[in-house]
Parts: structure tokens; C-alpha cells; sequence
């Protein structure tokens, strides 16, 4: 007989010295007194699977094993596990669960690696499930399909003391649901299926509960800090124990019962709805009504039309005012009549300073906002004041600026700051080019008659009415500033022309403004007769002009 030739194992024997490996690892997760696994008890093990395995036929017992190691946690889990978790219920099966989950988990990462000849061989070549996969299936078929109803029942019962209010042991809970996930072996359908559905019906019905309540109870505003608060728990409640694959779906339950379903009753409520909220400019629950809607499909949508609705009614408003001050100062002189056109102005300016910052802040700049705006800007900025058209009232309050002496003592900043606010208005003007004519004949008068306040300005509202209307719309001004700026260099070059010409004394001052036709507003043109001194001055204006 060769000295190397081992002694050959049969199966009772070799399964005799491996169960005592087993009873040794179950009584250590039993907590009965045991010593741990040495290295040496370690390698015995795995050497007697290794030599059972490696047998000439017949004695290689590769299978047999394969099939006892199922058969070792199905007899733990049937006489000891189950028995365990069954004589409990609610929060105590739940700490039961958690604790058989983690020793199951432990007795297969130990009884893999003493069967770890079994993965590397005969399983790999025969496509069969792992022994890790097979060790977590037993708990799987054995625990976890007998349990997960009571299982799913005591969680959201945990769940909805916790809403009411209650201290719950939210650790317990992250344990539990690991176990859904994790049972699930890469997928996550036992969590989904099994859980989650259950608690996401759960949740509707609670916060279905909750609203009926609150929306008959409490004001708008209350009703909707409420709500949010629900939602920031809610997302809370992910963070410390449900999957994070369930916060959107959590939220949009949460969000469909509380706001989805009584949206037109919270915005509408007689005392403290949309409407209320804008008229005493509560902000603060603007912009949680913003931040609440704006979750929900098409939920902003009638908010915006509320909003709407408020801005033409004020804007309205200020038309009627402007309109009933003009009839009461008909008797009293034309310029108080101006004036008050010039107050209406300036309200109108403010009215969209005060929504535009709205739509900025509250409804964070979003688009259905800025054209709710647009459009109830549009109704009453087009309606006119005491026979003037809005052209006309614009045009006006843009002169009253850029005079010398007018009304508005403002500095630098303040006019360009408050005809950037002009412009904007001029976009809901319907007859822009009716402006441009008004704009222009006052524009003529202050060039000519010198009554502009400053050039920089001038050339600044240009400039701004050209990026909103574009270049067609400004040429004809532009050219007519660049017409006097041109007559000041001519009055100049005249006035060096006759300091330097001893011979060129024409007798009399004089002052020539030349001006581009196509430029000008159109004026009724006399024919003159010059006197002798001022027909021979021309000759040398048009000597220097030439």
C-alpha cells in the first residue's frame, strides 16, 4: 500500500464529524456556552469536505453534501428558528427577526467557507446555485414567506404611531427592511411587492384621513404648512429607514392625497385662499403655496391664473382711479390734469415692481408667472386715461423725466433705473409704434428748444428701446441726437472759422441748427425773407458747412 494513499471517508462517518462543526456554530449563535472555531477546527472541517468531495467513484459524496448542507438550515430553521419568532408578536417578532436573520447570515458566510471546495468545483461545473445562495434561500422559502405578512403589518403599524406622533425605534425598523431588500438577492421585488406596495396604500389612506379633517378645519395657510411639514417628515422618515427607492413614490402619495385632491378647495377658501393671500401680500405663504403646487401635475397652473386675475384687477383699479381723478379736475387747468396722468404713470410702474418681484421671489421666476403678468399687464396698460392713449401717457412720463426741470428729481441711477421700469411697460403696449410717435415730437422739442437734461440719458433710453424693439424702431430718434451733436460741431468750427478770419465780421450772432429731413417730426415750412446781415452770414455757414 503507497504511503501517500489517504484512508477512505464514508458518508455517516464524514457527516458525523461535520455536524459537530454545526452544533458547535449553532450553539456559539444560540449564545450557549461553546468555544470559538481555531484555526485548526476551521481546517478539519474544510479538509473532510475537501477529501469526501475528492473520493475515486463511488465514494465521491460531492452531491450528497451538497444537498445535506440545504438540509443543515432547513432542520436549524424548522426546529429552532421559526419556533422562535413564532411565539412572539409586533415589535418583539420584529427584534426576533432581526436577530435570526443575522445568525443566519453568519452560520452561511461559516458553513460556506467549510463547504467551499463544493463552489469551486462541483457546483461551478454544474451551473448550480451557490452555497451562499442556497443557505439565504432556506430563510427565504422557510421564514420569509411564512412571516412577511405579520412582518409587513407590525412595520407600518410602527410607521403610523410614529405620524400620531410617537417615539418608535427607528433602528429596529432600518434592520427589518434590510431584510426585505436583502432577501431579495440583487433584486429589489420581495421590498417592492411585499412592502412596499402594502405601505404606500398605507400612507394614501392615512394622509386621505388627515385631509378630510384639515381642510374643513384649518385656514389655507395652516392647511399648507401642515403639508409640507407631512413631506419634510416623510422624506425624513427615507432618510432613517425606508430604501431610498421609495422617496419619490412616498412623496407623490403624500402630495396627490393633501394637495392633488382638495387643490381647487385650498386655493379658493373664502377667508384665506390664493386670492386673500396676494391682497394681503402674504408672501411667506406664497411662496409655500409655490413650493407646494409646483410638485403636483399642472398644479401652478391655477395659481397663475389667480395670480392673473389679481393683477388685472388691481391694474384695472388704478385705470378707474386715474380716470375718476381726470373727470374731477376737468374744470382746473390742463397741466393738473397732466399731473395726475403722471401719478397713474408712476402706480402703474410700481404695480409692476411689486408683482414682478413676486414672480421673481415667491414664484421663483417661473415662466407661467412671467407670462400671467404679461398678459394682465397687457389688458390694462392698453386701456388709456381720460381720452390720452397709453402710447401717449408713456411718451409723456418719458419727457416729464428727460426735461430740464421736470417733476422727477431724481438722481442719475434713479432715471436710469426708472426708464429701464418704462421700456419694460412698453412691452405690453399693443401700439408701440403710436409711441414712437409721441416719443418722437417730444424728443424734437427737447433738442431743439435745449431742453433735455442730459445727452447720456438720451442716448441711454435709445439704446434700451432698441434692444426691446429693435433698430427700425429707434433710427429715425438715434439720427435726430446725432443731428444736434453734428450742429454743436458746426456751431464751433463756424465760431473758430470767424475768430480766425479778420475779413469775416458778419455783424450779428448767429446760430444754425441743420438738420436730416427723414429724421424729423414734419413741420409747416414758411417761406422767409432774410435781412441783408443775416442772407450774407449763410455765405459763410455754408462756406464752413461745404
Amino acid at each position: 500500500m503507497a504511503m501517500n494513499e489517504r484512508k477512505t471517508i464514508d458518508l455517516e462517518q464524514g457527516w458525523e464529524f461535520m455536524q459537530k462543526g454545526i452544533t458547535k456554530l449553532k450553539n456559539i449563535l444560540e449564545g450557549r456556552p461553546e468555544t470559538q472555531f481555531s484555526s485548526e477546527d476551521y481546517m478539519m472541517l474544510y479538509t473532510t469536505i475537501y477529501n469526501m468531495c475528492t473520493q475515486k467513484p463511488p465514494h465521491d459524496y460531492s452531491q450528497q453534501l451538497y444537498d445535506k448542507y440545504r438540509e443543515a438550515f432547513e432542520e436549524y430553521i424548522s426546529s429552532t428558528v421559526l419556533p422562535s419568532i413564532r411565539e412572539k408578536h409586533d415589535e418583539f417578532m420584529l427584534r426576533e427577526l432581526v436577530k435570526r436573520w443575522a445568525n443566519h447570515k453568519v452560520m452561511v458566510r461559516w458553513l460556506s467557507r467549510f463547504f467551499h471546495y463544493l463552489d469551486r468545483y462541483f457546483i461551478a461545473r454544474r451551473s448550480l446555485p451557490p452555497l451562499n445562495e442556497v443557505g439565504l434561500t432556506c430563510f427565504r422559502e422557510l421564514v420569509y414567506q411564512e412571516m412577511k405578512g405579520q412582518v409587513r403589518s407590525a412595520v407600518i403599524s410602527l410607521i403610523d404611531n410614529e405620524r400620531e406622533g410617537e417615539q418608535i425605534d427607528r433602528a429596529l425598523l432600518k434592520n427589518v427592511l434590510d431584510i426585505f431588500v436583502e432577501i431579495g438577492l440583487g433584486n429589489m421585488e420581495c421590498y417592492e411587492n411585499d412592502f412596499e406596495a402594502a405601505m404606500l396604500g398605507d400612507t394614501a389612506s392615512y394622509y386621505s384621513r388627515k385631509a378630510t379633517i384639515w381642510i374643513m378645519a384649518d385656514s389655507c395657510p395652516d392647511y399648507m404648512s401642515k403639508a409640507e411639514e407631512c413631506l419634510k417628515k416623510e422624506k425624513d422618515r427615507v432618510s432613517h429607514y425606508l430604501h431610498s427607492s421609495s422617496e419619490q413614490k412616498l412623496l407623490e402619495r403624500v402630495q396627490h392625497e393633501l394637495l392633488f385632491v382638495y387643490a381647487s378647495q385650498l386655493l379658493e377658501k373664502e377667508h384665506s385662499g390664493c386670492h386673500v393671500l396676494l391682497q394681503n401680500d402674504k408672501v411667506d405663504d406664497l411662496s409655500r403655496m409655490y413650493r407646494l403646487f409646483c410638485r403636483i401635475t399642472r398644479g401652478l397652473d391655477p395659481v397663475a391664473q389667480i395670480f392673473k386675475q389679481h393683477v388685472t384687477a388691481e391694474g384695472t383699479a388704478l385705470v378707474k382711479q386715474a380716470e375718476d381723478a381726470a373727470s374731477n379736475k376737468k374744470a382746473e387747468k390742463k397741466d393738473v390734469v397732466g399731473l395726475q396722468e403722471q401719478v397713474f404713470v408712476r402706480k402703474v410702474i410700481d404695480l409692476h415692481d411689486k408683482y414682478l418681484a413676486y414672480v421673481n421671489d415667491c414664484f421663483q421666476n417661473h415662466s407661467l408667472f412671467h407670462k400671467a403678468l404679461k398678459e394682465a399687464f397687457e389688458v390694462f396698460c392698453n386701456k388709456g386715461v381720460a381720452g390720452s392713449s397709453s402710447a401717449e401717457l408713456l411718451a409723456t412720463f418719458c419727457d416729464n423725466i428727460l426735461k430740464k426741470g421736470g417733476s422727477e428729481k431724481l438722481s442719475n441711477e434713479g432715471i436710469e433705473d426708472l426708464l429701464e421700469k418704462v421700456v419694460k411697460l412698453l412691452a405690453y403696449i399693443s401700439d408701440k409704434d403710436l409711441f414712437a410717435e409721441f416719443y418722437r415730437k417730444k424728443l424734437a422739442r427737447r433738442l431743439l428748444f435745449d431742453k433735455s437734461a442730459n445727452d447720456d440719458h438720451e442716448r441711454s433710453i435709445l439704446t434700451k428701446l432698441k434692444q426691446q424693439c429693435g433698430g427700425q424702431f429707434t433710427s429715425k430718434m438715434e439720427g435726430m441726437v446725432t443731428d444736434l451733436t453734428l450742429a454743436r460741431e458746426n456751431q464751433t468750427h463756424f465760431e473758430e472759422y470767424l475768430n480766425s478770419d479778420s475779413h469775416a465780421h458778419p455783424g450779428i450772432d448767429l446760430t444754425v441748427t441743420v438738420l436730416t429731413t427723414g429724421f424729423w417730426p414734419s413741420y409747416k415750412s414758411f417761406d422767409l425773407n432774410l435781412p441783408a446781415e443775416m442772407a450774407s452770414t449763410f455765405g459763410y455757414v455754408f462756406k464752413i458747412l461745404l
